[in-house]
């Protein structure tokens, strides 16, 4: 009787596989395809309009005056705000994983506020806040204090737009590992700078170079809220997506590919380093 059954079972289990590795195979090609459009297809796009004009010109695009001061201001900006977000993610992650205090719930809002809000729209709250007409902008005025239409505000909106992506990568690792770890070290007498070098930094490390690797492709990719803030002034306050933009609507679009193709290099470098950290955090 049981080996009827398990005769039954199995050939039930043969008749299913062949369906099963149809649609299998139909869903990868479906959702390869779907890749190949609307990601590989443009990435090729790129590299090959920007080298359209050949290799000379490609290179003279990316050491163009006005192009090596968007990639300077754009690192600088970068080298600003993911240090700064780097802490705050680690402090407000380490606040909300291991300690319970009011307003917890409020502060796990507002942290998600970036992604609700149109960058657009950040960019126009600075204006409102730092602008010559707005809220502090007679105080900044007169002390001759220049936030909107120069890299602090290109850096304050950057900062905004992207501080979310430390703390939502470190936040699930810190709650599933608890505190047991932090009280056993504590209870050893290790300090508190100890505990979180020799306990706490070594248990988070790949989710925390997971985020620093998110904030910063964004932070040389946001369009939205540095175009608000920035004033578009040639050599002086425009970043690499800003330079692409305007030598787009000058019709050099040679060019405008060439210094794109920097941002699409950036994509693909992060993609292998987020690749290589999510092998490394399995493992």
């Amino acid at each position: 009787m049981i080996v009827q059954e398990t005769t039954i079972q199995a050939k039930r289990l043969n008749a299913n596989s062949q369906p099963f590795l149809l649609k299998k195979w139909l869903l990868i090609t479906i959702a390869l395809g779907f890749l190949g459009i609307f990601i590989l297809v443009p990435l090729i796009a790129v590299f090959t309009e920007g080298l359209s004009k050949g290799i000379e010109l490609y290179f003279a695009a990316l050491t163009e005056k006005d192009a090596l001061s968007a990639i300077k201001l754009t690192l600088i900006t970068a080298a600003i705000s993911i240090p700064v977000n780097t802490i705050f993610g680690v402090v407000a992650a380490w606040a909300i994983a291991k300690f319970n205090f009011k307003g917890k719930n409020i502060l796990i809002t507002l942290i998600d506020i970036p992604f609700a809000v149109s960058p657009v729209i950040a960019g126009l709250v600075f204006v409102l806040l730092f602008g010559s007409q707005g809220l502090l902008g007679p105080f900044l005025e007169a002390n001759n204090i220049k936030i909107i239409f120069g890299v602090p505000g290109i850096v304050l909106a950057t900062i905004f737009v992207t501080f979310p992506f430390v703390v939502r990568e470190l936040l699930p690792i810190m709650q599933e590992q608890g505190t047991e770890e932090e009280q056993a070290a504590i209870t050893l007498g290790a300090s508190g700078w100890q505990m979180f070098f020799r306990v706490t930094l070594p248990n988070i490390k790949w989710g925390l170079l997971y985020g620093v690797i998110l904030c910063n492709a964004r932070a040389m990719g946001e369009f939205g809220a540095v175009s608000v803030v920035s004033g578009h002034i040639r050599g002086l306050t425009n970043t690499i997506p800003l330079h692409v933009e305007i030598l787009y609507n000058e019709y050099n679009f040679s060019a405008a590919f060439a210094v794109a193709s920097l941002l699409a290099l950036l994509a693909i470098v992060t993609l292998i380093l987020k690749s290589i950290v999510e092998w490394k955090t399995k493992k």
